[in-house]
């Protein structure tokens, strides 16, 4: 499965990903990420689409990860799924690009 569609997957189960993509800063890094949507950030003054992830395990710190689809190096789909009441803590409504049935986060 290719890794846009394993993305799409990984929302509509509701499945933490495990991915490895390029940094810019730091070349090739792997992390485990809740899958968030595909499409332009809202803060960003560049409109490209990209991936957005909340990165579960980085040394920084659990935060926000947006990257460009030629960045996405490998994607794999978990076992371990996720709740997003957990992980979506603003307020709505929520404007996803992606369709899905999150419950109240959708």
């Amino acid at each position: 499965m290719e890794k846009h569609e394993l993305f799409l997957k990984a929302i509509q189960e509701k499945k933490i990903l495990q991915i490895r993509f390029k940094s810019f800063e730091k070349g090739p890094i792997s992390r485990k990420c809740i899958p968030f949507d595909f499409g332009p950030s809202r803060r960003s003054k560049d409109q490209s689409d990209k991936y957005h992830f909340y990165d579960l395990d980085s040394p920084e710190g659990s935060h926000v990860l947006s990257i460009l689809p030629e960045q996405l190096l490998e994607a794999e789909l978990l076992e371990e799924s996720f709740t997003p009441e957990s992980y979506v803590t603003w307020p709505g409504p929520y404007e996803w690009f992606i369709k899905r049935d999150w419950g109240s986060k959708s």
